[in-house]
């Protein structure tokens, strides 16, 4: 991975490089910025940069065996720990290295691929992916043993608030004290998901989410589109280079996610003063608790933002409405006003309170009936 094909962020590749140059290179970095920014990405452009002593964004120069070593993700001194959980041939304990092919598979298809995104290519049903006690033992393992080719040794943790506590408490003594020429890079999307203890002994580089233009410019050197349709894609992203990509090639859900809200909302709506509509609720309850935890939170976030839409809509701020709803008879003119400051706050907090209890294993079901239920009451809210 090559600086060069890193869009945007181009205040961090300059400081990453001038600190590598220079030999600056502190022992624990974290990376921390939304999905489709580019974290993981940039980690192993570092890291290349570092291990293969190129001294140049595009690696023109430096060592060209290590160079195509890092084509396939295969370097021996560079490491890979994430999240991961157990299939039909890991049954119990799993952890990253029963899963490296098919990790290095995935970052090379995409690099700005999300955790959603990983899950999928895993095969995740209704299981919640972890870094366990087992990766942190890994690690110890890995970074004791002198390196292959006499430079550093790398370390890329990605998603490290996914870090559990047994895992983050065994590699503290190792962050606080590391071996002569160990790196590690801790990428997340969510600081303050990580212990204060393994922040405080980073030095945390924060990316900021990708300008519409620098999304929109790569899109048309890369796809070669037109620029009114890399325009609207760029914008519909709002910074997620990932999101752009799947809305290029018209996969941005396995799930139908606009069917299920439209769905939902317009039965909620019909509940008052008809019981019967209860019954639709509650079969719908079960549909969405049938799909898997990850996708459940992703289509509660996904809620989330079409009721915040909606609500930017009602209060005529249209230049920050980028969702186009494509089902027949919905539209926001309709929907919106009964999107309103009495009932957003509510909403938001009962769906965020569905995705804590989903995230914390609760039955799906239940959790979904009750936020229905809460719906038909909120949406009517004057």
């Amino acid at each position: 991975m090559q600086f060069s094909e890193i869009i945007g962020q181009d205040y961090i590749k300059n400081h990453l490089i001038k600190s590598t140059v220079a030999g600056r290179i502190p022992h624990a970095q974290l990376f921390v910025g939304p999905e489709g920014s580019g974290t993981l990405a940039m980690a192993i452009a570092y890291a290349q940069l570092v291990l293969c002593g190129n001294s140049s964004e595009n690696n023109s120069e430096g060592n060209q065996s290590c160079n195509l070593k890092f084509n396939s993700l295969s370097h021996p001194d560079l490491h890979f720990i994430f999240p991961n959980v157990t299939n039909e041939d890991v049954k119990s304990k799993p952890k990253s290295a029963d899963f490296l092919t098919d990790f290095r598979e995935f970052v090379l298809s995409n690099p700005y691929g999300s955790l959603f995104d990983w899950y999928k290519h895993l095969g995740v049903k209704n299981k919640q992916g972890e870094i366990r006690v087992e990766d942190a033992t890994d690690i110890l393992k890995s970074l004791a043993l002198k390196s292959y080719e006499g430079g550093y040794k790398i370390m890329i943790v990605w998603m490290a608030e996914k870090m559990n506590i047994a895992a983050s408490n065994k590699i503290l003594k190792l962050l606080e004290e590391p071996p002569e020429k160990t790196l590690f890079l801790l990428i997340s999307e969510d600081e303050e998901d990580i212990i204060q203890t393994i922040r405080s002994r980073c030095q945390v580089l924060h990316f900021g989410a990708l300008p519409e233009k620098i999304i929109a410019n790569s899109l048309i050197d890369k796809y070669n589109i037109e620029s009114n349709l890399a325009d609207k894609i760029a914008h519909q992203a709002q910074g997620n280079y990932n999101k752009a990509l799947h809305f290029l090639k018209h996969d941005e859900d396995e799930h139908p996610f606009e069917e299920w809200f439209v769905h939902w909302v317009r039965s909620a709506f019909k509940a008052k003063g008809n019981a019967a509509v209860i019954h639709d609720l509650i079969a719908w309850s079960e549909s969405i608790a049938g799909i898997g935890r990850e996708s459940q939170k992703q289509f509660l976030n996904y809620c989330i933002i079409m009721f915040r839409q909606a609500l930017l809509h009602n209060y005529e701020t249209r230049e920050l409405v980028y969702v186009e709803p494509q089902t027949q008879g919905f539209t926001f003119e309709k929907f919106a006003p009964f999107v309103t400051g009495e009932n957003i706050l509510d909403i938001f907090e009962s769906l965020s309170e569905a995705i804590y209890l989903i995230e914390r294993n609760g039955n799906a079901k239940i959790i979904l009936t009750d936020l229905s239920i809460k719906l038909t009451r909120l949406i009517h809210k004057k």
